[in-house]
């Protein structure tokens, strides 16, 4: 059980830990081009908005097409949908190389490449993400959560650190170059990597109704809903520090880009301290204890990196940050990993992600904004009071504890034989399931059809209904649609071990033998060509 608990557990299996180091080398590479592309742009203009913006356009992708990613790794291979986008990262960043060096780089031109690595990044995350719960066990993946920030936040420690000096030595072009070939070391390990994949039976969702269960399993589960307002909040306000961290190294404190590189540095040495605390935080602490006090203690950071002119009170309070950021932003990850399932888990990851960038796009901009208008310093204040308010909205949603739900599929469940040849597209299909229920379960009974019409709809049910026979009042039925035979198949395998308590009592409170089920499709009662023979001269005009 010790060992479990370790933080460092999830290092004993093979795939994780190579990718994970993989990984490492890429975030290096990652965080050192970051460093030389807000630094070019403090050199290449005086706008101070524009250099906010830098942040900004590699957030708002991820906020725009994380839910299109999200589909994709629920419906493909996530391993070649991550080598796609390895590769696309790598073209991208060779062209930012060659026109940086060739002296072509404007500010918006940067803001582009920036955001095509934006792009990239967002087709990697969901597929990345959702694939930590196929390398470890269920038990070890909110370590593995946390050892995943905590990587990122290894490189952060230091490669802003080398960022800024290469680009002091060699200049920013240099600083692409090196993200170019950091890419190499995932794609390795990505084609080492042979995850066994379970073929599905039924045919892979279209995009689009792919996208549209993902949106509806989240409306329809409590707990990812708070995750998701939970971490907006976040993103809106904590974007503040790293958005403005150039301007507070340049103006408040005096220095240069080796400055620059040392705060995100003492940030990053904030966040591995916070990764290694989070099991340990966890054993005495509630989920949402820890997150009021990530958001509390960002605020602090906020404001005495606000108020101080000195390095090193600036990076004790980075360090406070880093430690707060990871804490929250990994018991975010992994609330909404242990509340879904496989088989919607990249959308629901990417939901939260579009959210969470979303804030933090929307909060660069914000705090640009107001830096320019008023100085980085009272944006720095005004970004730590809203932190304040984000921890009071923790008393209206209050974070989940960690549950061991077992979100393992049902598989109750088997095509029943039909007496119509139907298609896979036939539809729309009508269920119908009758129930028994005496005078004195009704009120039980109706509390858990609450839940059933809850898990029908968000499996992909529509027009869910509980209608009572008026002649035979102990007789219940239940009824809910879905467009095609195929569909209706897919909602009842989505059904997990974790749904069937509510459907095992409703059956022990049904009085009537063996429920009866009636599967049925819609078909016209009028046919196309007599509509028109039904046609008043008045229907004519």
């Amino acid at each position: 059980m010790a060992d479990r608990l370790s933080p460092l557990a999830p290092f004993r299996h093979d795939t994780f830990r190579i990718i994970w180091i993989a990984s490492l080398v890429s975030n290096f590479g990652s965080l050192i081009q970051a460093v030389g592309a807000a630094w070019m742009m403090t050199s290449i203009t005086d706008s101070v908005n524009m250099v906010a913006l830098v942040q900004a356009s590699t957030a708002l992708p991820i906020m725009i097409f994380s839910l299109v990613s999200g589909a994709l790794a629920d419906n493909f291979d996530r391993r070649k949908v991550m080598l796609v986008a390895q590769w696309f990262m790598l073209v991208v960043s060779v062209f930012l190389t060659i026109f940086a060096y060739l002296g072509l780089i404007t500010p918006w031109l940067l803001l582009a490449f920036t955001f095509l690595l934006g792009c990239g990044t967002a087709l990697n995350n969901p597929s990345w993400q959702a694939s930590v719960g196929d390398m470890v066990p269920r038990e070890d993946l909110p370590n593995a959560v946390a050892l995943n920030s905590m990587g990122f936040n290894i490189t952060r420690s230091v490669g802003p650190a080398i960022g800024g000096l290469i680009v002091a030595i060699a200049g920013a072009a240099a600083t692409f170059a090196v993200n170019a070939v950091s890419y190499f070391a995932v794609i390795y390990a990505l084609m080492r990597w042979q995850p066994k994949i379970d073929p599905s039976p039924l045919p892979r969702e279209s995009l689009g109704r792919a996208i549209s269960a993902g949106l509806r399993y989240v409306a329809m589960s409590p707990n990812i809903g708070k995750v998701v307002i939970r971490g907006f909040v976040f993103g809106l306000s904590a974007s503040a520090i790293l958005a403005l961290l150039p301007l507070v190294a340049r103006d408040l404190v005096r220095g240069g880009p080796l400055t620059y590189g040392v705060m995100l540095g003492s940030f990053g040495i904030g966040a591995i301290g916070g990764a290694l605390l989070s099991a340990r935080l966890r054993e005495f602490l509630s989920s949402e204890a820890i997150v009021r006090y990530a958001f509390g203690g960002f605020a602090v950071s906020a404001v005495v990196t606000a108020l101080s002119t000195s390095v090193w009170p600036t990076n004790i309070a980075l360090l406070l940050a880093g430690a707060c950021w990871v804490l929250a932003l990994s018991l975010f990850n992994v609330t909404v990993q242990l509340s879904t399932p496989r088989w919607v888990v990249g959308r629901a990851l990417s939901l939260y992600q579009t959210t969470t960038f979303a804030g933090i796009a929307a909060g660069s901009w914000i705090w640009g904004a107001a830096a320019e208008q008023y100085g980085a310093d009272k944006a720095l204040i005004a970004s730590g009071v809203l932190m304040l308010l984000g921890a009071i909205i923790g008393l209206r949603y209050a974070l989940p504890e960690f549950k061991s739900l077992n979100l393992d599929p049902l598989n109750r469940f088997s095509e029943p034989l039909l007496a119509l040849d139907l298609k896979p597209r036939s539809g729309p299909i009508v269920i119908m399931i009758d129930y028994v229920i005496a005078e004195e379960d009704i009120p039980e009974f109706l509390s858990l059809m609450s839940d059933r019409r809850r898990v029908r709809i968000r499996d992909g049910a529509g027009q869910w209904a509980l209608m009572r026979d008026l002649e035979n009042p102990e007789i219940w039925t239940e009824s809910y649609h879905t467009p095609t035979w195929v569909e209706y198949v897919r909602h009842n395998q989505r059904r997990t071990q974790a749904d069937a308590a509510v459907g095992d009592r409703i059956r022990e409170l049904h009085r009537g033998g063996e429920i009866r089920v009636h599967r049925m499709i819609e078909r016209q009662t009028i046919l196309p060509h007599d509509i028109a023979a039904h046609k008043t001269p008045m229907d004519m005009h």
